[in-house]
């Protein structure tokens, strides 16, 4: 299910600044991505565990968790915000297409809840998770077509989110990590954080 539900696997850069917004996780520009939000994400997550085998997995848990669902709704603005400088967009159809492509390759709804916590996806973030792909694809098509070798087209993209990140502008709560620059990627401040834990049967 990763493979087909995955964003793109580039680390982006994210300007980062002191957040004293109270309720924002992150803010890109105008836009707020509240506190509320990612942990709807994660509770969603970990409540779904409760429904499937997850003996086999090894899955999120803890700050590790609590970063991915920021990182996740992050990129879909970006990639979103730098679609629409780039007069890209994705219809409902074609989220609804894509959905059933994968719902083919996994067996259909039946095997969806466990694809989904595989992946570590909330379940009504599917459609944005989606979105977010297509656009990229959309994205890596126009760098293709405008003559970029295929090999390169990764890096173009990420030079592309990066640009849109400074553009805007992005701020994080520190409660959520901070900006590293050595890696370029947002890290937990503290790893041993309890900010999120697992759901119990």
């Amino acid at each position: 299910m990763k493979k087909f539900l995955a964003l793109s696997g580039f680390v982006f850069a994210l300007a980062l600044t002191g957040c004293s917004q109270v309720g924002a996780a992150a803010t890109i520009g105008g836009t707020k991505i509240t506190q509320a939000t990612v942990q709807s994400s994660i509770d969603s997550i970990l409540g779904a565990r409760a429904g499937v085998d997850t003996s086999q997995m090894q899955l999120e848990t803890g700050a590790a968790l609590n970063l991915s669902q920021l990182r996740f709704h992050l990129l879909t603005v970006l990639f979103r915000k730098t679609g629409e400088e780039l007069k890209l967009s994705v219809s409902k159809a074609e989220i609804d297409t894509r959905r059933a492509e994968i719902l083919e390759q996994i067996g259909g709804e039946a095997g969806l809840p466990e694809a989904l916590v595989s992946a570590g996806i909330a379940a009504d973030d599917l459609d944005a998770y989606l979105e977010a792909m297509l656009i990229s694809d959309k994205i890596s098509q126009a760098i293709t077509s405008g003559g970029v070798p295929q090999e390169q087209v990764g890096l173009e993209l990420q030079k592309l989110i990066v640009a849109k990140a400074k553009e805007l502008g992005v701020t994080i709560n520190p409660r959520y990590g901070k900006w590293d620059p050595a890696s370029a990627d947002v890290i937990p401040v503290d790893s041993a954080s309890p900010a999120v834990t697992p759901a119990t049967k």
